[in-house]
């Protein structure tokens, strides 16, 4: 008879190699990774994090939209005093400005200054030239199609069932 403290030691083992506990690490070891890349040509090129490239990537997508930070925050999914912090530090360096909302003038509406504009732009070429190194490169095209077809639908799964 194998001691029940044995048998929980196989269930736990059992558990802790699955199948499903492997595949998801590989994909968060693996987004992990592009990320960090991503963040240090960043921060070498151009001087921004991953992050401030997110944020000027949301403010360039619809030039003349309002963004406000609230809007921000729920977008890039920080904290409100996170992206309050993360702001400030852009504005300080150049790259964004706050102005008054016309509709609310307790909200802050953020918009990119022609500084992060033109840094956008220059980050824009290096996060693309490593996607495509590590993220498109490495998968035949048909692999490519699937994988990110893959993730739309797991997204969208994401998305509908919030509970």
């Amino acid at each position: 008879m194998i001691p029940e403290s044995r048998q929980d030691d196989k269930a736990i083992a059992r558990a802790a190699n699955s199948r499903l506990v492997h595949d998801f690490g590989l994909l968060i070891k693996s987004a992990t990774l592009l990320e960090q890349r991503i963040d240090s040509a960043l921060r070498r090129e151009c001087g921004i994090s991953h992050t401030m490239m997110e944020v000027l990537i949301r403010l360039c997508r619809r030039p003349g939209e309002e963004v406000s930070q609230r809007h921000l925050a729920d977008d890039l999914t920080l904290t409100s005093s996170g992206t309050t912090r993360l702001i400030d530090r852009m504005e300080e360096s150049g790259l964004v400005r706050r102005v008054a909302s016309p509709e609310d003038r307790r909200v802050a509406l953020v918009e990119p200054t022609e500084d992060g504009r033109r840094v956008f732009l220059r980050a824009a070429d290096i996060h693309a030239h490593v996607v495509e190194r590590y993220f498109v490169e490495p998968l035949a095209r048909d692999d490519y199609t699937r994988l990110t077809s893959a993730l739309s639908e797991i997204h969208k799964a994401l998305r509908e069932d919030v509970t």
